[in-house]
């Protein structure tokens, strides 16, 4: 059948990504690769161990397109597009985007090398802004905060008034423009 790790990998985020992340199963992924749930047990060792693989894709898939958004940019055009591009991924990978907010075990030399290739993306994005050291920490944990709390309370219908939402986002970004100049 061809059946490999990779291939169980993205049969299990595009059916996260359907279903939603917590209401990921074995059984369900098994069924669409069209093998029996302990055949799926040769290429995965457990529900949470998908997770992580998932949380990895995650944080991969986001870099990327993060890194592709910021090219070509600088100051808050580039903050603008990486904003933009993480909103966008959440949209289309709801179930990645939530899984990519795991925090690797210390471990994970894999997860680890994900997460420091974001980072290094998020901190080159914030260049202009001639942030460094804990200041860049501060500023890269604000954005993750800020972008990661606006798609969950997006995702899950929280922003009932009439206002629109793409200007509420808009002013965060700002918001964070002008907070990280004065720094």
């Amino acid at each position: 059948m061809g059946l490999t790790r990779d291939r169980v990998v993205a049969e299990a985020a595009a059916v996260a990504d359907e279903v939603g992340l917590d209401r990921l199963a074995l059984a369900t992924v098994a069924k669409r690769l069209n093998v029996s749930l302990p055949g799926l047990y040769k290429h995965i060792d457990s529900l949470d161990g998908l997770r992580r693989d998932l949380a990895v894709l995650g944080v991969r898939e986001l870099t990327a397109a993060l890194g592709t958004a910021a090219v070509g940019r600088s100051g808050r055009d580039a903050l603008f597009a990486v904003a933009t591009a993480y909103r966008e991924y959440a949209h289309r990978h709801p179930a990645r985007s939530a899984a990519s907010v795991r925090a690797p075990d210390p471990a994970d030399a894999e997860h680890i090398a994900a997460g420091t290739a974001a980072v290094g993306v998020l901190a080159a994005t914030l260049g202009d802004y001639g942030l460094a050291g804990e200041d860049l920490v501060h500023a890269i944990r604000s954005l993750r905060v800020l972008l990661h709390g606006f798609v969950a309370l997006e995702a899950a219908g929280g922003f009932g008034l009439p206002a629109s939402v793409d200007e509420t986002f808009a002013r965060l970004v700002d918001g964070l423009d002008a907070a990280f100049r004065r720094q």
